[in-house]
């Protein structure tokens, strides 16, 4: 009796708590007792705003958990590292390996552009006759070169499409593929003949480079830097060795990455503007390796993280020979929650995707390896541009004649995002973004291009004739050291959920969380004189 405070009845506890309690209204209930209007009137405006209370806390509960962001921008300013910067000369090369089978590639190339557009193309295009062509010798071992054959079953042909609203022919160009059993089939076209020639290309290229052995160290075998780079300065002072690191890509050719680490403190950015940044003089001469492989002239230019892979058929842009390319970055950061927020990995060891790349995580780095699961899983082999998973061999159309019909297929569901690739590789919580602005202007002058010819002649070897067109200039520089941060946080944290609900509770009832002890103190009470109600009942009846 000293802990629990006894009623009479119901109605005497009912009448204590509205007299006594801090909820706003409920006084009315008992002081108008007389007056049946008015209590009713009473009586249904406190459940109004009872009802009126939960519906605002029921839609502020579905806010809360559908755990909305809000993005805050902020600006910092302080040293930092210098990007990784990779370099390619867009001039892949003939091994010596499939010299062979490139050569032959290249005549069936020639074949099938006079059988399309009766051009002869042997002497303006693929100097297949030239002693220009360097090819590198990979000491492989006893390794037969007659067990590859290309394939005559991919001829490239032209299909007449009608169009019924302009009522006009269309023509596009294309190869068949078929499955292993030759049922299911399809034509790979294009509207343009040279996407589609080009694409035919890259298919056999695959094939017969699939044939070099993945233990090679293809770079081991390629040209030194002073080849490429002329001249290379950072912050005024001359680069040195161990500034890159050198790999070979099929497309791009012989590339360079400058700083892929970023540890080292030379490359730590103190100053903005041109003359702080990474100046680089670049050979851009094409020797005709490849000609419908890398249809481009100039080099390839890429800005990325550091121990990042760089993927240059994604990104990056071309720098045109002749031509001095100044390019300003600005970097912006981006901060993910990820949780519940949205899907987001730190450092890709939560992904169900095992990488095939020995960088740090990256969303492309993620999607092509997924890709390449899947395409061992599903074709039995492995696309040539992507990294192989254990005990994986590439595709080849000698032992797997049904592969092109496989890649294409499973390609097209990725790109139409119909694999589930996207759904397992999230974005990275943290990533730094650059933003470039370039300009371009005319180098080396008309007045000046004869004495930097001599300069490059005696330091590098340079022998060339040429008007411009196999030297470039580029110049990369931070505009500025400010770098702005976009962070994502909640809009509607546990802090501020609370203070909605005490800002609701005080504007239907004017109360506090006193009030709302009030209230489980009058169902504790109700509850303890229900119980010794029900028990006064069972003793009465049973005496």
């Amino acid at each position: 009796e000293g802990l629990i405070e006894f009623y009479d009845s119901f109605k005497d506890m009912f009448e204590f708590f509205c007299k006594n309690t801090t909820i706003h209204g409920t006084i009315r209930l008992v002081c108008s007792d007389s007056n049946r209007m008015k209590t009713a009137f009473w009586t249904l405006l406190l459940l109004a705003s009872f009802g009126m209370l939960y519906w605002q806390f029921a839609l502020m509960f579905s806010q809360y958990w559908a755990y909305p962001v809000v993005l805050t921008m902020s600006m910092h300013s302080e040293p930092k590292m210098f990007p990784a910067i990779t370099i390619c000369n867009l001039d892949p090369y003939r091994f010596e390996l499939v010299s062979e089978h490139l050569v032959q590639l290249d005549h069936m190339a020639e074949e099938s552009i006079t059988f399309l557009y009766g051009i002869n193309t042997s002497a303006s295009l693929f100097h297949l006759n030239e002693r220009n062509i360097r090819i590198k010798d990979l000491s492989v071992g006893n390794l037969s070169r007659s067990t590859f054959k290309l394939s005559q079953n991919f001829s490239l042909l032209r299909m007449s499409d009608h169009s019924y609203r302009s009522g006009r022919k269309h023509s596009s160009v294309g190869f068949r593929l078929c499955n292993a059993t030759g049922g299911n089939c399809f034509y790979k076209t294009y509207s343009s003949g040279m996407d589609a020639i080009l694409e035919w290309y890259r298919f056999h290229y695959m094939n017969i480079m699939s044939q070099l052995p993945v233990i090679i160290n293809i770079s081991d075998h390629e040209e030194q830097i002073e080849d490429m780079v002329y001249s290379c300065q950072y912050d005024g002072e001359p680069c040195r060795p161990s500034d890159y690191v050198h790999f070979h890509h099929p497309v791009f050719g012989s590339c360079y990455t400058f700083n892929s680490k970023g540890t080292d403190p030379f490359w730590t950015a103190t100053k903005p503007g041109i003359p702080y940044g990474l100046s680089l003089i670049l050979r851009a001469e094409q020797k005709d390796h490849i000609p419908l492989l890398s249809t481009v002239a100039g080099v390839k230019v890429m800005i990325h993280n550091h121990n990042q892979t760089p993927f240059l058929e994604h990104e990056g842009f071309d720098i045109r020979p002749g031509i001095a390319t100044t390019i300003g970055i600005q970097q912006d950061e981006v901060n993910r929650l990820g949780g519940n927020y949205g899907k987001c990995t730190t450092n890709g060891n939560d992904v169900n995707v095992k990488l095939l790349y020995n960088n740090s995580y990256t969303l492309q780095a993620c999607l092509h390896s997924c890709f390449q699961h899947i395409m061992v899983q599903k074709c039995g082999c492995g696309y040539y541009y992507y990294p192989l998973p254990p005990g994986a061999e590439y595709c080849n159309y000698n032992k797997q004649p049904a592969w092109g019909h496989c890649f294409y297929q499973l390609y097209n569901r990725l790109r139409n995002h119909h694999l589930n690739c996207f759904d397992q590789c999230p974005k990275p919580c943290r990533e730094s973004l650059y933003k470039v602005s370039a300009g371009t202007a005319k180098w080396p002058s008309s007045k000046s291009q004869d004495w930097i010819r001599q300069a490059l002649r005696h330091q590098n070897g340079y022998n060339s004739t040429s008007n411009r067109k196999d030297i470039a200039k580029v110049t990369i520089f931070y505009k500025q050291l400010n770098y702005q941060s976009v962070n994502e946080s909640p809009l509607l944290s546990e802090n501020l959920l609370l203070s909605s609900m005490g800002s609701q509770w005080s504007l239907w009832f004017g109360s506090s969380v006193l009030s709302v002890v009030e209230m489980f103190e009058l169902l504790i009470d109700t509850l303890v004189l229900s119980l010794l109600f029900c028990y006064q009942s069972f003793r009465s009846k049973k005496t």
